[in-house]
């Protein structure tokens, strides 16, 4: 069973929520919080699967939150908020969070969601001693939703991961932004041109690529992105 917890200060909304998504094996944990969802966090010791947390919160800003997540635990973050702001989008993006869906949203659209995200668990300290199988350095195996560089294997969040492949698979070819979002299922939001830039941001700063000078994603100004393969 998938293990859930959420910081949500609704509780006629988490009470549904709990109900509902137990039927489709997610036991979801709400509390009510910043600083009670925190410290269950901190005590679970890494007992929980994935982070479902609201941006207005009575005694913090779920966007300050969201960035403490990111930078101490590896557990994957969907926003959920009725702040509609695209900022608050790419700001989430920005700092760690893997998925956005507002309110009011369908809970079966959140149950995808959730399955999206999960499917692919944060692979933290793994090395591979496989040797690289093309230029670049990168090898793809896509039965574990794995990416290595160098034999090490990539932590990239489920939007990142697929957005890499969708690149990677194009060697070559320019990638549209347009495209880029209607291929992502982890982006199946409405969004916009800024939340790509925002993870190919992440991805290049996560595969050692130079923003100011990159090697293998390029920006083609005026259509979207071509991956490269090393020609050294």
């Amino acid at each position: 069973m998938t293990k859930v917890i959420m910081i949500e200060d609704d509780k006629e909304i988490a009470e549904l929520l709990k109900e509902y998504l137990y039927k489709f094996n997610i036991e979801l944990i709400n509390f009510e919080t910043a600083e009670t969802g925190l410290k269950a966090l901190k005590d679970s010791a890494g007992g929980f699967d994935l982070l479902i947390l609201d941006l207005t919160l009575p005694d913090a800003d779920g966007l300050e939150v969201c960035k403490s997540v990111s930078q101490f635990y590896s557990l994957p973050i969907i926003i959920s908020s009725a702040r509609g702001d695209y900022s608050d989008i790419v700001t989430g993006l920005e700092i760690g969070a893997d998925d956005y869906v507002a309110k009011p949203y369908n809970p079966r659209e959140l149950v995808a969601r959730i399955r999206s995200v999960t499917r692919r668990k944060t692979r933290n300290n793994y090395t591979f001693n496989s040797e690289d199988n093309n230029n670049s350095g990168f090898e793809v195996e896509e039965n574990k939703m794995l990416i290595k560089k160098n034999g090490k294997a990539v932590d990239l969040t489920s939007a990142e991961y697929e957005l890499f492949l969708l690149l990677y698979k194009n060697k070559g070819n320019v990638i549209t932004r347009d495209y880029i979002l209607e291929n992502i299922k982890t982006m199946s939001y409405e969004s916009i041109d800024r939340t790509v830039d925002v993870l190919i941001g992440r991805i290049r700063k996560k595969i050692g690529d130079d923003p100011r000078n990159p090697k293998y994603i390029k920006s083609i100004r005026g259509y979207g992105y071509k991956f490269y393969e090393d020609e050294n």
